[in-house]
């Protein structure tokens, strides 16, 4: 199973290295959004020093399902067929879907946090958190989209309810984020927002592998 997962989270690489959506699509939307923000509020330093952190996990939240799905819907029926005449485990199909959008959800965080820094200066201390905090919140994002996607490819439906599906269930990763950017700028302990995080990740993850299959057949 980790042979397919390594073989399948490269296969997802190279369509995204090819394609190139996140790169020239998605972060410069998510660029533009960070850029609006300060238009509509105006240039009130301290009202953009408080609002900054928020936007970026709200950004990272929305366009990151936006991310997930458009790395799942690469994998076409003619290529699922392929992986399920082939003996695949759908869990290994989870796992490295999962993997690829988080690497991708990744690259992304790091782009726009670049950009939250520059027009919101925000005041975080600890940031060094922030190296254990994105991933893990991106990892939850990725994984609640991958499930997201599945449900709503059974359904027939998978471009237009999927995001509808994962915003919802990705709101307490939103939160938990939230949450501990909000104690790192206060100099709070944030040790319980990263441990639930990590639950939460490992609960999402639980669920995708012991549901990726009945997904498969439905």
């Amino acid at each position: 199973m980790i042979r397919h997962v390594r073989v399948l989270l490269a296969a997802h690489m190279r369509d995204e290295r090819r394609a190139g959506e996140v790169g020239l699509v998605i972060i410069p939307f998510g660029v533009v959004a960070l850029l609006v923000i300060p238009m509509a509020v105006g240039i009130d330093t301290p009202l953009l020093d408080r609002i900054g952190p928020g936007l970026f996990w709200t950004v990272l939240v929305l366009f990151g399902v936006v991310v997930t799905q458009r790395q799942s819907a690469t994998v076409g029926d003619a290529r699922r067929d392929v992986l399920t005449l082939l003996g695949v485990d759908p869990a290994a199909r989870f796992a490295a879907a999962a993997l690829a959008a988080t690497i991708l959800l990744v690259v992304f965080a790091a782009a726009i946090a670049l950009v939250t820094v520059v027009l919101y200066d925000p005041a975080i201390a600890g940031a060094a958190w922030l190296a254990l905090l994105v991933p893990l919140a991106c990892a939850g994002i990725a994984m609640v989209g991958t499930i997201a996607v599945a449900v709503a490819g059974g359904l027939g439906s998978r471009s237009s309810l999927a995001p509808l599906l994962a915003v919802p269930i990705a709101v307490p990763i939103l939160l938990a984020a939230a949450q501990a950017t909000e104690g790192l700028r206060a100099g709070a302990g944030i040790l319980r927002w990263i441990l639930l995080l990590a639950v939460v990740d490992v609960v999402l993850a639980l669920a995708g592998v012991l549901t990726a299959r009945p997904l498969e057949e439905s």
